[in-house]
């Protein structure tokens, strides 16, 4: 609970700040954590997925080797559309750093 009211606090003299260069170095600060925490927390989340997805696959396929095709395919499409969500984390997180609209 400390550690939120901190952050609050924290967030609040940015945004209150007199100074417009101190705001300003601050939210860049804190658009860099931000940036960073998401495009880590995607990447983990779509590792773990592409995990799950590739095991499935070979557990598929061991038990019907005849199906290996078919399942591989739908594995590649699998994968593209969880690599996809990274990708939009990437551009989010692009937007967060170098088109941050409260940047002034």
């Amino acid at each position: 609970m400390k550690k939120i009211l901190f952050l609050m606090v924290a967030l609040a003299t940015a945004a209150l700040a007199n100074d417009g260069d101190v705001a300003n170095q601050t939210l860049k600060a804190y658009s860099m954590i931000a940036a960073g925490l998401g495009l880590g927390l995607a990447a983990l989340g779509g590792a773990i997925g592409m995990g799950h997805t590739a095991a499935a696959t070979i557990a598929g396929t061991a038990r019907n080797p005849g199906l290996g095709a078919k399942l591989m395919t739908t594995m590649f499409i699998a994968l593209a559309m969880i690599e996809a969500q990274v990708i939009y984390a990437l551009v989010i997180a692009l937007i967060a750093l170098y088109a941050n609209p409260y940047l002034g």
